[in-house]
């Protein structure tokens, strides 16, 4: 059931939540909180997305709040660290903040800084989780084919889990995966981006473009949609965060918890990248690990006073505001 357009808006609460580092080039992240009969959701598209993107995310949170959620199939999940694209220096205070020490995610191929910021970045993550970790990088697309052959054959030697999408097109991550093969390089491919926005989510299975998959709720469409991607695609699969409330993480924690199978540690911690949170007590892991029961109980402790002490300007809510009422009228 899709609810209608007024009690959609009257549900609606804008936030503007402050992070503690820099992330994705943002040092806010703006999220409207929906209470629906089901429970409290969360719709977040990032503002460069577009109205059809935005009504994905929207299908996401009706499904939360007025749906239902595949159920579960195991009681936990692993949950990996993630590390901006900080300087070197900064990583351990950025890895304080998680009781993880089993794998980490490392942002790579910021705007503005090079190879060698990388190699200091992981090298470091390396030196203080110890050999046995599991690393992962993140380029979000950023590097051409040719950038991508040489920073992973720069970075092979760290012991990389996988490098999640480190070119933009499907064509570029088919490109890569065939180079490095040739040339020996042992570094699995993630797909992300041509994942979640993609028009076709199963291309990149088609074309042998990726070792696996990361999705997110929020962009697929929801808890079950997000599944179904999944399965059709027959690869391994890591779930992971849109930079999320807690409200949001949840909903991440009930997919994991429903894969058929998974086998890497998902990027599910984000919320100790936020300064604030709409929840008393964020969603963030404790030994490694996020459960079920934690994450159903943390989506129902939403605090009005959260959101009111964090609400959005008046410009920014009439925004959202709007951009919620073009979106519904795409679902």
């Amino acid at each position: 059931m899709v609810p209608d357009l007024g009690e959609l808006l009257s549900a609606a609460h804008v936030v503007r939540l402050p992070l503690r580092l820099r992330f994705r080039g943002v040092t806010e992240r703006e999220a409207v909180i929906l209470r629906g009969p089901k429970g409290w959701a969360e719709w977040a598209p990032f503002p460069e997305y577009d109205d059809a993107d935005a009504s994905r995310w929207l299908a996401a949170a009706v499904e939360l709040g007025w749906g239902d959620i595949p159920p579960p199939i195991r009681a936990e999940v692993g949950v990996n660290a993630t590390v901006p694209a900080v300087p070197a220096a900064q990583v351990e205070s950025v890895l304080a903040r998680y009781d993880v020490h089993r794998t980490a995610k490392v942002k790579v191929a910021e705007q503005g800084q090079s190879l060698a910021d990388d190699l200091a970045r992981v090298i470091e993550v390396r030196r203080l989780l110890g050999p046995q970790a599991r690393i992962r990088i993140d380029a979000n697309g950023a590097w051409s084919l040719d950038a991508a052959v040489e920073a992973l054959t720069a970075l092979a030697p760290l012991g990389l889990e996988y490098a999640e999408q480190p070119c933009a097109t499907v064509e570029e991550l088919a490109a890569l995966r065939l180079r490095m093969a040739r040339s020996g390089v042992d570094v699995p491919i993630a797909a992300d981006e041509s994942i979640r926005r993609a028009e076709d989510p199963l291309r990149v299975a088609r074309e042998r473009a990726a070792d696996l998959i990361v999705v997110k709720v929020a962009p697929l469409g929801g808890v079950a949609r997000a599944l179904e991607i999944v399965l059709a695609c027959g690869l391994p699969a890591v779930v992971s965060s849109a930079l999320d409330t807690s409200v949001g993480l949840a909903a991440g924690v009930r997919l994991a918890a429903a894969l058929p199978q998974l086998d890497h540690d998902c990027g599910l911690g984000t919320a100790a990248l936020l300064a604030a949170d709409v929840v008393p007590d964020p969603l963030v892991p404790r030994d490694g690990l996020l459960t079920v029961a934690l994450a159903d109980a943390t989506r129902e402790a939403v605090d009005p006073g959260q959101l009111t002490a964090y609400r959005g300007s008046a410009e920014r809510e009439r925004w959202w505001r709007d951009r919620l009422s073009r979106a519904h009228a795409l679902l």
